[in-house]
């Protein structure tokens, strides 16, 4: 398994799309990429990412599915085990939060052999820890656990201007900070880094991957 944690961009634009390419190569010519349209309650905002996604990933060779969080556990485990990427979109993470912790999807995504990527919202989900520190949607920090299909936290849309909160934070945990644009890559065992990512640890700040 290899994780591709994104720090978010604009997906109307493909800001993106060197990454993704990048990821499905990983995988196959044609992967059959698995989205999970699950971080937001609104269905009109759902068939829009929908619509959005498939159009992109198919441009990119790539043969799109879905799985709804209305859908069974069954299928949703058949349809993840048939798959060779699994994609978490940007969107809400506690929204997303709720209904993967109510499918066992921490379960599923530990076990699974393929790529992950994890995009704002969906790279928060996979951490131990999901940090969704403020911005524009959220008044003030929350910390709620996450899928622990990791044992670090990242922060995604990293902005300098959050130092301070994240040091803090970082006093009992690891934080990996992504600014958008950028991504963390990771198997289990190493890091690979596209853009800059900075490490919190400890109460301090470090760079953690140097720009390729």
């Amino acid at each position: 398994m290899r994780i591709y944690f994104l720090g978010g961009g604009d997906v109307k634009k493909r800001e993106c799309k060197g990454i993704y390419e990048r990821a499905f190569r990983e995988v196959c010519k044609r992967p059959k990429v698995l989205m999970l349209p699950w971080t937001t309650t609104s269905e009109e905002k759902r068939e829009r990412y929908k619509k959005i996604i498939k159009e992109y990933f198919e441009d990119l060779g790539a043969e799109v599915r879905f799985a709804e969080a209305s859908e069974p556990i069954e299928e949703i485990r058949r349809k993840v085990h048939t798959s060779d990427v699994i994609y978490l979109p940007g969107g809400k993470p506690d929204v997303l939060m709720n209904y993967a912790r109510g499918k066992r999807l921490g379960e599923l995504l530990k076990r699974f052999q393929g790529v992950i990527i994890g995009n704002s919202a969906g790279a928060l989900v996979l951490c131990k820890e999901c940090l969704i520190t403020r911005d524009e949607e959220y008044s003030e920090t929350v910390v709620i656990p996450g899928l622990g299909v990791v044992d670090f936290c990242v922060e995604v849309h990293y902005d300098p201007s959050k130092d301070e909160e994240l040091k803090e934070l970082s006093r009992d945990r690891k934080i990996y900070a992504i600014p958008e644009r950028c991504a963390l890559i990771f198997d289990g065992q190493e890091f690979e880094t596209i853009g800059t990512i900075y490490l919190f640890y400890k109460g301090k700040k470090h760079i953690f991957g140097p720009a390729k």
